[in-house]
């Protein structure tokens, strides 16, 4: 990996640590303002413009990993990889339209919470479980490689152990001390720079090869489209059911996301913020997707995909820019890793500590404060592991894609079937866990799957035939253990009347109506699609 290739200049070094300095002094800034108890460190004090909304969704999915993988993808596989923005974006309409009315209502401070409301304490215990340990092995984890892989390899100071550890104690340390509203204002200054560095890389990087014209030619046929057959290895067409099923978890369900959405000032915030973020995910196909195509034209013997995007920044941006960009990527890594530690702290605090025990306000917010920590060096210790895996793409959608259609089934139609009860709940949960964590570690990690001759299905037909097994489970047993009603149902259940007021008035003014910026990014999606089948 020769350290010259990556040669960074005193005045990129000092960009970084200026940046560095000024996000851990919000996070100082933020906590001594911060006075508004568990709520106030927790979801914000509940008080968050749309905006504000909108880039922080964008920014902790734009992680780190997404930055490096969604590049690194691409590289590898060609703009199949789009697929996963673009489904994205229409999961986000269908949220804020359907799914975070009835969370709001119901007044929750966590996701699973949700599930105690509609169901029982079981299943969000069991859930809450799932998302804790997922935040551990998968958000947090993936974050700090990624970050760590491109700071071990751009410094040449640092290795892959130490860089984690660094960027684990920064992101550690605004995160302990401000809680979410330290989190969503860094994480719109950094979905900002994500963009800008990201827009000035794909412009040299078409300039460089010659412009748009030039972009596919000698580029694999599978690199150019975005629909690819039934047998393709990496997203058959047949496997974009599996894309959505993740997407209605990471979007709808995942604390790690939804958590910005429940600090909402109110629902029309909330669901503006959410649609933005929709918009937002659009021009990834330019800024992430694309300049992993321009990566493998310019460097086609690259040792890992994941480094598409650290050898484009440096081969491509002056000095200073490169700085920027360093900042960029460290934004993103740092994005999705305060996320995930705030989330953490949240669901254990929340979802176990306080229904147990009669604990104060000021107590929530300390021991929110001790797991922040405790997951933030869970996370530097774990992360060097994923260097196992093919890519870092392959890592975060594989795993996920046994074990959550399950839980998503209980989300999804316990919001528009009032009769599915606690029992179906919780046993189609734990199912979920007790078949999707063998599975996956029998297909995806060991290989005794095809060792022992089993037919090789993509992990995105799997997430479908594993939600099948849901639907089958939750109704089944809901069915035979049906009982009266839960009282209240009617409030948390999707609402047809409510929908049909939504779509029926003309809010004023017009700019801020949501139907109207539902339709414009449904046109804008289908748009997209149609531009690069």
């Amino acid at each position: 990996m020769g350290d010259a290739k990556f040669d960074l200049h005193w005045i990129d070094y000092t960009i970084v640590i200026v940046y560095f300095l000024g996000v851990i002094a919000h996070g100082v800034y933020v906590s001594r303002k911060n006075e508004e108890g568990a709520d106030g460190y927790f979801l914000a004090g509940r008080a968050l413009p749309w905006y504000l909304i909108g880039f922080s969704l964008f920014a902790s999915n734009m992680s780190g990993s997404s930055f490096v993988g969604l590049m690194g993808g691409a590289y590898a596989n060609g703009i199949v990889i789009f697929n996963y923005e673009w489904t994205a974006a229409l999961v986000l309409i269908l949220f804020a339209i359907f799914i975070l009315p009835s969370f709001l209502k119901a007044k929750i401070s966590t996701v699973p919470e949700f599930l105690e409301e509609r169901y029982d304490v079981r299943s969000r215990r069991a859930f809450s479980i799932f998302t804790i340990l997922a935040i551990l092995f998968i958000d947090t984890a993936g974050a700090l490689y990624a970050g760590g892989l491109v700071i071990s390899n751009v410094t040449g100071y640092l290795n892959l152990w130490t860089a984690v550890a660094v960027l684990a104690l920064v992101a550690g340390i605004y995160t302990i001390l401000g809680g979410l509203s330290a989190v969503v204002v860094t994480d719109t200054v950094q979905a900002i720079l994500l963009i800008v560095g990201a827009a000035i890389l794909f412009w040299l990087g078409l300039d460089e090869i010659g412009g748009w014209q030039e972009l596919f030619v000698d580029v694999p046929e599978g690199h150019q489209h975005l629909i690819l057959p039934a047998d393709d290895d990496f997203l058959p067409w047949t496997g974009l059911w599996g894309v959505v099923l993740l997407g209605f978890y990471y979007w709808t369900i995942n604390q790690f996301v939804v958590q910005r959405t429940l600090g909402a000032k109110n629902l029309k915030e909330g669901q503006i913020g959410a649609l933005f973020a929709g918009f937002l995910k659009l021009p990834n196909i330019f800024l992430m997707i694309i300049p992993g195509v321009i990566a493998l034209k310019l460097y086609p013997e690259l040792e890992t995909p994941d480094l598409a995007f650290p050898t484009l920044a440096f081969e491509l941006m002056p000095i200073g820019v490169r700085g920027l960009i360093m900042a960029a990527l460290i934004a993103a890594i740092m994005s999705s890793l305060d996320s995930a530690m705030n989330s953490a702290s949240t669901l254990v605090v929340k979802d176990f500590v306080e229904p147990i025990w009669d604990v104060s306000e000021e107590r929530q917010v300390w021991l929110g404060r001790i797991v922040t920590g405790i997951v933030m060096v869970f996370g530097a210790i774990y992360a060097p592991s994923i260097a196992g895996f093919e890519s870092l793409f392959s890592y975060f959608q594989s795993s996920l894609s046994y074990i959550i259609p399950t839980i998503v089934v209980v989300y999804i139609v316990g919001l528009f079937v009032p009769w599915l009860n606690g029992n179906g709940a919780f046993w189609t949960i734990i199912l979920g866990l007790v078949v999707g964590i063998p599975l996956f570690i029998l297909k995806e990690v060991t290989g005794i799957w095809s060792d022992l001759g089993l037919p090789e299905i993509h992990y995105t037909i799997m997430s479908t035939i594993m939600m099948c097994i849901g639907l089958v489970t939750h109704f089944g047993i809901s069915a035979l253990t049906r009982t009266q009603d839960k009282e209240n149902i009617e409030e948390l259940v999707w609402s047809a009347a409510d929908t049909r007021e939504i779509f029926k008035q003309w809010e004023s003014p017009i700019w801020q109506d949501r139907t109207l910026w539902a339709g414009l990014l449904i046109v804008c999606t289908i748009g997209f699609i149609i531009w690069f089948w």
